[in-house]
């Protein structure tokens, strides 16, 4: 093996070549790695609780503290691949995820943690675009489509197998093993695209960076999810009011700065679409109730039911096992039909698996209280990801598609933090009620019916504002990743047209 780098990618990378199998291998690796950690760390919070303390807030601040860089940060770090090199960024981005990964496992205590959480954070906003820019530069036409068809269904093994893994390095070690996972396939990450992948850049990206408007949205982001942890925490206190405040001025500003940018990160025109504005609109309800539920369900599943660590983790497997098998079949339909009825009944349908959780208790058990309801709820996701997607490609003109699919994602981790941030809030969750299994019990009833008032929200925001079927000349086949964190990225999101 050549410890060369490779030469500037040309194009005409097949996937059936060597090379073409280790590009794939590399962004596979880089997109799994960072799926797999979302899922584990989910599996994981009880213990992490238990380990360092801290309470409810802890909890949220473990997951939000990544959420909430990476969300503020995911296009620059696509604008920043097109004018460094994609591969470059892609490499930083995995030895930025692994070293923030160590200092997760070693964290001594939660603010610590969540210190570490943050910098993984803004290390995935590099690392998650870049796997399909890097794609999307090497491979062309059909072998780009099979490319991508095989990048998708390899990082949703990656999702699927996380809750699992995380289970079972939970039952036989301890929670800080979920973050060292992450060294050695960061490792494999970097070996693989030095010696095997070819860089690529734009060269009619501009090359000025929008990173007055990315730290305007970060502060934006980050005071206002501070604020509602705290109120929830403390009551509507002076420091949340303040946080909220701020949290508002940085946002007018992140819209002046967008507004007067010659190359603003986000390009307001998008949102001269009606519709385009209407997906997004759903797209932020309906991911607001799936991270809701699933912060809820881990919980439930472990302090509640009793359920160990990998019990809970396998619980939700079937999920995952839904999307994989059924989101290319949907996105097929969708692109025949349009995403308006997928979307509409998705969301009800997943909403009835939400009143089916319900049912899940002190006394619970997998076969009889969890399976249907996560089945059921797997269904109505596997009905709506694939076509919001295509909805939000339909809404944006063309000229958009890319950064169109990536503020849709945006928008999605956004509603996630904002709703984990909420939650207690609107459920009547606090340090006791979540130390109490009687209390969390009630919680998650509030939790499950909440969230299922979201998601029939969404079906009926999509009826309403959801275009109908795809004009012919772009109803081609797609494939989809199917995470439930955020919407897949549509590849000329990241660059590399």
């Amino acid at each position: 093996m050549s410890t060369s780098p490779p030469r500037e990618a040309s194009g005409g990378v097949a996937l059936g070549q060597a090379s073409g199998r280790w590009v794939l291998l590399a962004t596979v690796l880089g997109s799994g790695m960072a799926s797999l950690d979302a899922t584990v760390v989910t599996i994981a919070l009880p213990s992490i609780g238990a380990d360092l303390g801290g309470g409810l807030a802890t909890l949220q601040w473990v997951l939000n503290g990544y959420t909430l860089t990476l969300a503020a940060f995911l296009l620059l770090g696509g604008s920043l691949g097109d004018v460094l090199g994609r591969r470059r960024v892609f490499v930083i981005g995995a030895v930025g995820f692994a070293a923030a990964s160590l200092l997760c496992a070693l964290a001594p205590t939660a603010p610590l943690l969540v210190g570490a959480r943050l910098l993984q954070g803004v290390a995935g906003a590099l690392l998650t675009p870049g796997s399909l820019a890097i794609i999307s530069a090497t491979f062309t036409g059909t072998e780009r489509s099979a490319a991508i068809g095989a990048w998708s269904g390899l990082s949703g093994l990656a999702g699927a197998a996380g809750p699992f893994v995380g289970g079972y390095l939970l039952n036989v070690l301890s929670w800080r093993w979920i973050f060292l996972l992450n060294l050695p396939l960061a490792a494999a990450v970097v070996l693989v695209s030095l010696r095997r992948v070819p860089e690529s850049r734009d060269p009619d990206a501009p090359q000025q960076l929008d990173v007055g408007g990315a730290a305007l949205g970060a502060v934006a982001l980050g005071a206002l999810t501070y604020g509602l942890i705290d109120a929830g925490a403390n009551g509507l206190t002076g420091v949340a009011t303040a946080c909220v405040v701020l949290a508002v001025v940085a946002a007018g500003g992140f819209v002046q700065v967008e507004r007067r940018s010659p190359h603003p990160m986000l390009p307001l025109e998008v949102f001269s679409s009606a519709r385009f504005t209407g997906t997004n609109t759903v797209t932020f309800v309906v991911y607001a109730a799936l991270s809701a539920t699933f912060f809820l369900l881990v919980l439930q599943l472990q302090l509640v039911a009793g359920f160990s660590p990998l019990a809970s983790g396998a619980a939700l497997l079937p999920v995952t096992a839904v999307m994989l098998a059924g989101s290319a079949r949907v996105g097929a339909a969708a692109a025949r039909w349009g995403p308006r009825p997928f979307m509409t009944a998705g969301p009800v349908v997943a909403a009835g698996g939400l009143l089916l959780m319900l049912r899940i208790g002190p006394d619970a058990t997998w076969g009889t209280e969890v399976l249907p309801a996560v089945i059921v709820f797997g269904i109505g996701l596997t009905l709506t990801v694939a076509p919001l997607t295509a909805a939000v490609l339909m809404a944006a003109p063309a000229s958009h598609a890319g950064v169109a699919s990536g503020v849709n994602n945006a928008v999605a981790r956004t509603a996630g933090l904002l709703a984990i941030a909420v939650l207690p809030l609107a459920v009547g969750l606090s340090d006791q009620s979540y130390r109490n299994p009687v209390l969390f019990d009630r919680a998650f009833d509030r939790g499950m019916v909440i969230a299922a008032l979201l998601l029939v929200v969404g079906g009926a925001l999509s009826a309403l504002l959801v275009g109908g079927r795809e004009p012919p000349s772009q109803a081609e086949e797609k494939r989809y990743c199917c995470p439930v964190d955020g919407p897949p990225l549509q590849a000329d999101a990241v660059g590399g047209a």
